[in-house]
């Protein structure tokens, strides 16, 4: 009993995959406001009744599309953050260098998806508790370089910033209890400038902001992530 439900366990995940991947591609031609699970089931020769098994909705099935792009960056930047780490811990502006480029890359190989994380919102859809965790990996990398940084004395801001508002201290508190960063008020808004550029830019190039006045993509963005490193006060 215990191997048949094992293998009932490997059916149901194979079909998992192929719903999901067929979905990844109606992303492509119909974006996610057009995910249809009707669609689906249609094309992998179901009838539409039998999908509702594995996705009762289809805001589960963006869920899961949007959880399995949320860890596919977060992996891309945890295996950034490794390999340039081998250089050494200390090397934190490399380091951040490295995990910026991985977002870079791994939006500009999954267009869709990154517009399922980063684009305009789908209509009706709200994102549950379920996505935050795959959502946080990248940023904890990051936050954790900016700490491990500052925890080192290695830290040394570019040029002289106001400190910020009164008003957002109780934010920053709470980015605080969520992200591994002991670090002050001011690095924190920082950091979280920086954060904020490296998904603009990313959005900017892969959405056509950028079109016939930024044709030097890749030196510009590396560019704009030394001076945000800069700004946090990473050294490359």
């Amino acid at each position: 009993m215990s191997a048949g439900q094992t293998a009932r366990e490997r059916v149901r995940a194979e079909l998992v995959r192929e719903i999901t991947e067929i979905a990844r591609r109606q992303l492509a031609t119909d974006g996610a406001a057009g995910l249809s699970l009707r669609a689906v089931a249609r094309e992998m020769g179901m009838v539409s009744s039998a999908i509702y098994r594995y996705f009762p909705s289809r805001d589960d099935l963006l869920t899961a599309l949007i959880i399995d792009g949320y860890n596919a960056v977060g992996e891309a930047v945890e295996r950034a953050d490794a390999r340039a780490g081998a250089d050494g811990a200390e090397h934190h502006g490399g380091r951040w260098l490295a995990v910026c480029r991985a977002v870079r890359d791994w939006a500009l190989a999954h267009p869709h998806e990154y517009a399922l994380l980063y684009g305009s919102p789908v209509p009706g859809y709200k994102a549950p508790d379920d996505t935050v965790a795959a959502a946080l990996r990248d940023t904890l990398v990051m936050a954790r370089i900016v700490s491990e940084a500052h925890a080192a004395g290695a830290l040394d801001p570019a040029g002289p910033c106001p400190p910020p508002p009164p008003a957002i201290a109780e934010d920053m508190a709470r980015a605080r209890a969520m992200l591994p960063m002991d670090v002050p008020d001011d690095v924190m808004a920082r950091a979280f400038t920086a954060w904020a550029a490296l998904y603009g830019t990313v959005s900017f190039e892969l959405f056509g902001q950028y079109n016939n006045v930024i044709e030097e993509r890749t030196a510009y963005f590396d560019h704009t992530m030394t001076l945000m490193a800069r700004l946090v006060g990473l050294r490359p």
